[in-house]
């Protein structure tokens, strides 16, 4: 599978990671931003900063998935990447980001695309380079699980450019 194909006025609606039950971590705005830029720093990209307006668009979303928990994109009102995941038992923001970093042994640099049969978009928009600002959400869904959403601006994944 390769990259999302899209317009260059549109951007990609990134995959969506499911897990089992994980364990309890922190949920600061440090636990989101510190391991992406972990990696972004891994391939030369600049740091993502927090952004309270970002942040209220990806809680707003959230809040919507509440009641059903499900693994669906928010469309990003036209302006934000995203990355979506989800739990049966509490999911960390951590642990998401790392799930999403994790995809990196999936993305091939020099062919632009993921390894075939893998997902690694969610990969890319971590370490898109053009990303600058980040907010994060999440929340306890009414039957039990977790949804965690990231949202970045401006968005990634453009057809025919690299992420750095």
């Amino acid at each position: 599978m390769g990259l999302c194909k899209v317009s260059l006025s549109l951007f990609c609606m990134l995959g969506i990671v499911m897990v089992g039950h994980m364990a309890n971590a922190q949920d600061s705005h440090a636990d989101y931003v510190n391991g992406q830029n972990a990696a972004r720093a891994q391939v030369g990209v600049e740091n993502l900063g927090w952004d309270d307006t970002v942040a209220a668009f990806a809680q707003n979303y959230a809040n919507q998935r509440k009641g059903d928990c499900q693994l669906i994109h928010s469309g990003g009102g036209g302006k934000y990447g995203e990355n979506l995941a989800m739990s049966t038992g509490d999911l960390s923001g951590a642990e998401a980001v790392k799930l999403w970093v994790d995809e990196k042994p999936y993305y091939d640099y020099d062919s632009n695309s993921c390894v075939e049969g893998q997902m690694c978009g969610h990969y890319t928009q971590v370490v898109w380079r053009n990303s600058t600002r980040i907010g994060c959400a999440k929340v306890k869904c009414d039957n039990g699980g977790t949804f965690v959403t990231c949202n970045y601006s401006p968005p990634g994944n453009y057809i025919g450019q690299r992420p750095y």
